[in-house]
């Protein structure tokens, strides 16, 4: 299975509660903090609600 590196690269500060409670699902804490989570539909999803303020990866 895919292995997504994400990186919050965008401030969460104008984000809605949600996305800030979907940053935190994803054990994103701060700016410029990296993730490595398998790419499974339930991860996708949280990453389009969010993909504005994160990059994502493929890891090898």
């Amino acid at each position: 299975m895919e292995v997504w590196k994400i990186t919050q690269i965008k401030s969460s500060n104008s984000a809605t509660k949600r996305q800030l409670a979907t940053l935190a699902a994803l054990g994103i804490r701060r700016m410029s903090h990296s993730v490595e989570k398998e790419a499974t539909p339930v991860i996708r999803g949280m990453v389009e609600k969010v993909r504005h303020l994160v990059s994502v990866e493929e890891v090898k």
